[in-house]
Order: structure tokens, then C-alpha cells, then sequence
């Protein structure tokens, strides 16, 4: 199993979730995050003065999918978030050795 985390701007995180569950993943969670990437944050302008925004507003999305379905998931995820500018987010994946569900025991892919 993987465990895939998304970082993504907010403006998609309905297209997104709506191509996750288009291919049939089951579950995921999502957090507002904030951050920067190479850019080190922007420039903004407001009423004629310009500032520094370090941090920049994002969502992360988190699932966790059997091995067979990664390359379906990143491909769901990467064409959904993408506008080909800067800042449209990364895709985090590693490996999750168990799955238990609480509520039954369940085990494995059958917790997912």
C-alpha cells in the first residue's frame, strides 16, 4: 500500500476530490496548509503598495491506495490540479507497512 499526499492550490480541490472518486478511491482527508516552494512565496499588491506574502495558502489531500492503483491516482490527481503555472503542488508517495480499522480490526487492504 502507498500512501499518497497531495499539496494543492485551494481553487482545486473539488476537481480533485471529484477525480478521486470518479476512479473509485474510497477515502481521503484534507487540511489547509500553508507554505512556499521555490519561489519562496510572492509579491502582492494592494492599493498600490506592494508586499511580501511568505507563506501561500494550499490544501492537502491525503489517501492511502493499494499498490496497483498509484499510477491511476497520480495521474487523476496531476491532471486535475494542473494550470501549468507556478505553484500548482506536489505529490508526496511512501509506503504504509499496515492498515487497521478501528472499529472491526480489519486488516490490510480490507481496512482501507
Amino acid at each position: 500500500m502507498k500512501q499518497i499526499k497531495a499539496v494543492v492550490r485551494p481553487s482545486k480541490v473539488d476537481a480533485v476530490k471529484n477525480a478521486l472518486v470518479a476512479i473509485d478511491v474510497q477515502g481521503m482527508t484534507i487540511c489547509d496548509a500553508r507554505g512556499f516552494g521555490r519561489q519562496r512565496g510572492q509579491v502582492e499588491r494592494y492599493r498600490g503598495n506592494e508586499f511580501r506574502v511568505d507563506f501561500i495558502p494550499k490544501v492537502q489531500i491525503t489517501t492511502v491506495v493499494d499498490d496497483d492503483r498509484v499510477e491511476a491516482v497520480i495521474t487523476a490527481i496531476s491532471e486535475a490540479a494542473r494550470t501549468g503555472e507556478i505553484g500548482d503542488g506536489k505529490l508526496f508517495i511512501s509506503s504504509v507497512d499496515e492498515v487497521v480499522r478501528i472499529r472491526t480490526g480489519d486488516r490490510g487492504s480490507s481496512a482501507l
